[in-house]
């Protein structure tokens, strides 16, 4: 794979986030190692791991979905947006490509 066939996924990471990834593999895999590391506790950690691999299946399995959506799906998983939000922001947007739908037959 060339640098320009980089995975959707991979180009959705933050600075942050690839930092995290980065540290978490050169600790091979040890969330221990990694929250000594941050001087952050174990369940922060794996808090952490478990909002990265939302991000990177949001990414992953949704590449049908508009940008709209998957924008708002990281934002959740980053715990930016409430679920609440989500579902009123999606249900928004889905209304709208609807009627734009009709409207262009």
């Amino acid at each position: 794979m060339s640098k320009s066939e980089i995975e959707p996924w991979l180009v959705a990471l933050d600075e942050e986030d690839r930092a995290f990834l980065k540290r978490f593999l050169l600790a091979s895999g040890s969330l221990k190692e990694v929250a000594r590391a941050y001087g952050i506790s174990y369940p922060t950690v794996r808090i952490r791991l478990d909002r990265l691999i939302d991000k990177v299946r949001v990414h992953d399995e949704t590449r049908e979905l508009s940008a709209f959506e998957r924008t708002a799906r990281t934002l959740y998983t980053e715990g930016k947006l409430s679920a609440e939000t989500l579902k009123t922001l999606l249900e928004a947007h889905r209304e709208n490509e609807s009627n734009t739908n009709r409207n262009n037959s």
